[in-house]
């Protein structure tokens, strides 16, 4: 028996001994649900190379189960698999970390090699072996690129083997640094993929923009400025007559004018300049964020005899000043958009968002799904395919207040954070913004 580093017995716990001539995973193994380790999994299933190394193992060393296993500071769950003793581990299984000793590989980076558990001084009365009935065992620490342990290339048998040699122990090293290398190769096309993703995300935003820019000043500024240009040649004419008082009037219009010119402008400014550059990702506690906006709005909120249900939402990691802003533009507008004399009714909501179900997003990161309601007027049909245009107002008199950028700063907001925003409305029932955001 050879042992690479001195590898402490654990503890012993009460276990049934299996046989030495039957291999078998007790019936408790678990089956993991983690995002992050099933992404692992999942990598390693990218590796086509790895069934023939397992195959390989088995054919040269005699053992009946081989496997790559992913091994945290409190995990083990099993990436592939050959079994041919039937020991009942399929990829996603998962083993109590304390009842293995790849905790100890992983603590030491050093192998383990045992020809014969039976024959050990140091494993014979060791509870792994005991718990799980085999002989022969052999494992080798799969290191990453980085530095960091990922987990380990590990076979075992019910009967003793012959793997204390250095033809198998230099076939499980040079397997293993052969799966680190596929592994960063996954790794980069995962990180080549998603900046891909992000630059095309980035693109249609910057286009969009650009789209927008050019709208606003052909139509939306020219508005304003021929308004600006009647009142000022009317004056002038006023003026020249002596009309003095509908100069006075005249003169009040060129500056309630200029002062909504003045505020497209600062408007047009504040939107520009919500970028994610120089900027710092936190971790963002958004239902507090969400608490702190409706405080700050309670008299709006009051006024509307408004009730507010927040929560539960997860954390993310974001900007904390883009996060808070985002919320108080959707409070904002529930106000705003409140029906008339009934009492005004907003829903804060989340839940988890599979990646997989929007081609837009990165596979490799966790998303929620917040969905912010309210029983305001509703939004008609036609107009949902602009409403987050810069400037984009709802078709009525009756609402005139604010110039129309709050869903605009909104949707950059998301943007900034590789997320996605929609709005689904129906008039007179009220209307849901759903935002998908990453949490990591």
């Amino acid at each position: 028996m050879t042992i690479a580093g001195l590898i402490p017995p654990c503890t012993i716990l009460p276990v049934t001994v299996n046989s030495n001539t039957c291999c078998k995973a007790p019936e408790w193994f678990m089956e993991y649900s983690d995002k992050e380790l099933q992404k692992d999994v999942e990598r390693i299933r990218q590796i086509g190379i790895i069934p023939t190394l397992l195959d390989v193992i088995c054919q040269l060393t005699g053992m009946g189960f081989a496997a790559v296993a992913r091994v945290t500071d409190s995990r083990w769950i099993t990436c592939s698999v050959r079994d041919d003793i039937q020991f009942g581990l399929v990829p996603g299984s998962e083993l109590r970390l304390e009842t293995t000793i790849c905790n100890d590989i992983r603590d030491s980076y050093s192998p383990v090699v045992i020809d014969h558990v039976s024959e050990s001084t140091l494993f014979r009365n060791h509870p792994t072996p005991l718990m799980y009935g085999f002989q022969s065992y052999i494992s080798f620490p799969i290191i990453l690129k980085t530095g960091e342990f990922f987990g380990t290339l590990c076979a075992i048998d019910p009967q003793p083997r012959n793997v204390e040699n250095p033809a198998i122990m230099g076939m499980f090293s040079a397997f293993s640094d052969l799966i680190s290398f596929h592994l960063q190769q996954v790794q980069m096309l995962e990180e080549r993929d998603n900046a891909v993703k992000s630059l095309n995300r980035q693109l249609t935003g910057y286009v969009d923009e650009i789209r927008q820019y050019r709208h606003i000043s052909s139509h939306t500024l020219q508005e304003p400025l021929r308004k600006l240009r009647v009142f000022s040649e009317m004056l002038l004419d006023a003026l020249q007559v002596q009309q003095l008082d509908d100069a006075k009037l005249l003169a009040q219009r060129i500056q309630k004018g200029a002062m909504r010119f003045s505020g497209l402008i600062a408007d047009l400014s504040d939107f520009a300049n919500i970028e994610d550059e120089h900027t710092v990702f936190k971790v963002v506690d958004l239902e507090y964020i969400n608490n702190v906006v409706a405080a700050k709005l309670r008299s709006a909120l009051d006024a509307k005899d408004a009730t507010v249900t927040i929560g539960p939402i997860p954390k993310v990691k974001a900007i904390p000043e883009q996060m808070e802003q985002l919320f108080f533009q959707l409070f904002d507008n529930a106000i705003k958009f409140a029906k008339p004399d009934v009492p005004l009714c907003i829903q804060v909501t989340s839940e988890d968002y599979i990646s997989e179900a929007n081609a837009a997003l990165l596979p490799a990161k966790n998303y929620i799904r917040i969905m912010f309601s309210d029983n305001g007027i509703g939004i008609e049909p036609s107009q949902l395919d602009t409403i987050f245009d810069v400037f984009s107002k709802l078709p009525t008199e009756i609402f005139l207040e604010g110039s129309g950028i709050g869903l605009s700063i909104s949707r950059k907001i998301i943007r900034n954070h590789s997320g996605l925003i929609t709005i689904q409305s129906e008039p007179g029932i009220g209307t849901t913004v759903s935002m998908i955001l990453p949490t990591d």
